[in-house]
């Protein structure tokens, strides 16, 4: 397969006062005198130019069309959210009347999953004697990693996620905005690459429009809701050793990136972002005795989803690269915060050695540190791909036989907190845009004396268990129901609101033979993931 790396898209900025050179069909979008529309619809540049990779039968064209939506003189925000996994989801909108906020709710159905709105963009491609050649739609979320104001009276930030959300199959509530003045890239990419792959180097047109559905409901005007770029599609030679140096480099980034979004996984976590940033440094010593007690107000509170991803593989031999004739269930396994209060976590290292004594830190309502209490340790991980510090009491997997009793403990019993996933980004406190999403920006270097590990409000920390080691072993357990076990705060080590929602409990089962084995997952909740 065809490796790309996505290329953030950074808006392009006016040299004049007050104006913006994002235009559509030949209109500047940034009129002093006029107020803007509620969201308008344009491209960057009339022109791009779009490179085709060929590697035998697989073709891949990347695609960046320069196309934006922008915010009027109020910020576009969309929350989306399901009371229950069994419930269908319903859809918001914030808007501004007589100066005051209020909510609109959208028409049923408009928000099928958390990954946006449906076919929100539609796109016709004619080759140069005006023939169609492919047509697609995409969906549109608001929220963007590029994102930026597009002229100079608005609002200095934005407060809206960077993701979409939708990564985690038991997601309950996302936001989707973009801020006043603010433009927010569109996806121009379709999801099914066979799309574009029969496209020969050459001069093509792209007409991107908003569907009529959206146009009506978000008042974007016919006239700003169409945009005509000119695509020159260039053949470029695919480099295989190119590609598998992108693949190392994008490793040591510290994150793996799946289907369901950015997850724990293998990499080279040699920096912390509390060198740089203020929030997450950990105190300057440890907490004093009389810090001990946990005060009344604002808590985490630690909740176990089922495990999800879920598959079974046949372990292989590392020196050989043939089978071992073992077998291994991997799964996905989150735990998320819905208290008040993030879960604060400041390791002190014990001079000399490789481990550090952990302490839970508390906060009132308006913020302020009001205690401390120990929760347990912290230890340096030396092995190839982990090279950070674990905090040892964060969560258990399990997987129980049928009636409830251990089968196999997974060997993961350590882990670095981030902020992998956006599970709840509609309730009170929810953080939209933490840092600390992935292990580069979590869990320390051996060079330091001092770690913080934060789970911020309405985020999950997720983990990818597919290795040995940390997936479970089922090469000697008879077929058979069993019980994947997700369990936070395993040892009560962490103060928290409560802790009877601390595991969760996803059913599978276990057939074949010792040379094929098979696994059954049923769905939860109606979810399959």
């Amino acid at each position: 397969m065809i490796d790309s790396q996505k290329r953030r898209r950074w808006p392009a900025l006016g040299a004049a006062a007050g104006a913006v050179v994002l235009t559509v069909a030949g209109v500047g979008v940034a009129e002093a005198a006029a107020a803007p529309p509620a969201l308008t619809f344009v491209a960057a540049t009339n022109t791009v130019t779009a490179e085709r990779y060929a590697d035998g039968d697989d073709v891949y064209l990347y695609l960046d069309l320069g196309l934006h939506l922008i915010a009027g003189k109020d910020a576009f925000e969309v929350r989306a959210k399901r009371t229950g996994y069994d419930k269908p989801i319903t859809a918001t909108r914030q808007v501004v009347k007589n100066g005051k906020k209020t909510t609109v709710a959208l028409p049923a159905g408009t928000v099928k999953d958390f990954t946006g709105l449906k076919d929100f963009t539609a796109f016709v491609v004619k080759d140069a004697k005006g023939k169609v050649v492919a047509q697609y739609k995409t969906p549109f979320c608001a929220n963007s990693y590029s994102s930026g104001r597009t002229r100079r009276d608005a609002p200095a930030t934005n407060p809206y996620p960077t993701r979409c959300g939708g990564e985690n199959p038991f997601t309950l509530g996302a936001v989707w905005g973009i801020q006043a003045g603010w433009d927010s890239a569109v996806q121009d990419q379709p999801a099914n690459q066979a799309t574009l792959a029969k496209l020969k180097a050459g001069k093509y047109t792209v007409t991107a429009t908003v569907d009529a559905k959206y146009q009506k409901m978000f008042g974007i005007p016919a006239n700003r809701a169409t945009a005509k770029v000119t695509m020159n599609v260039v053949d470029v030679k695919y480099d295989a050793k190119a590609v598998a140096r992108s693949r190392t480099a994008a490793a040591r980034e510290s994150h793996t990136v799946t289907g369901h979004g950015l997850h724990h996984g293998e990499g080279d976590a040699d920096r912390q972002v509390s060198s740089y940033l203020p929030e997450f440094r950990a105190a300057a010593a440890r907490p004093w005795a009389q810090w001990k007690t946990v005060p009344a107000g604002p808590k985490p509170d630690l909740r176990s989803l089922p495990a999800w991803g879920i598959s079974i593989s046949e372990g292989v031999n590392e020196k050989t690269g043939k089978p071992d004739g073992k077998w291994y269930v991997n799964f996905g396994a989150t735990v998320w915060n819905a208290g008040t209060s993030p879960l604060l976590v400041d390791g002190f290292r014990r001079t000399g050695t490789e481990l550090m004594d952990a302490y839970q830190y508390f906060f009132d309502a308006n913020g302020k540190q009001v205690g401390s209490r120990p929760a347990g340790t912290m230890e340096w991980d030396d092995r190839e791909g982990h090279l950070h510090w674990h905090f040892t009491d964060f969560a258990q997997y399990n997987l129980l036989k049928a009636d409830r009793k251990l089968a196999v403990r997974s060997g993961k019993e350590a882990f670095c907190l981030a902020n992998t996933d956006a599970v709840d980004y509609t309730m009170k406190g929810a953080k939209w845009r933490p840092d600390n999403t992935d292990l580069s920006t979590s869990c320390g270097a051996n060079t330091v004396v001092a770690v913080r590990e934060v789970l911020d409000i309405g985020n999950g920390d997720t983990y990818s268990q597919d290795r040995p080691g940390q997936s479970f072993d089922i090469t000697n357990l008879k077929n058979g129901t069993y019980y994947i076990q997700v369990l936070a705060n395993p040892s009560k080590k962490l103060s928290e609101l409560s802790t009877t929602n601390n595991s969760a409990l996803r059913q599978i089962v276990i057939g074949g033979t010792a040379k094929k084995r098979t696994l059954t997952v049923p769905k939860v909740h109606g979810i399959a993931g």
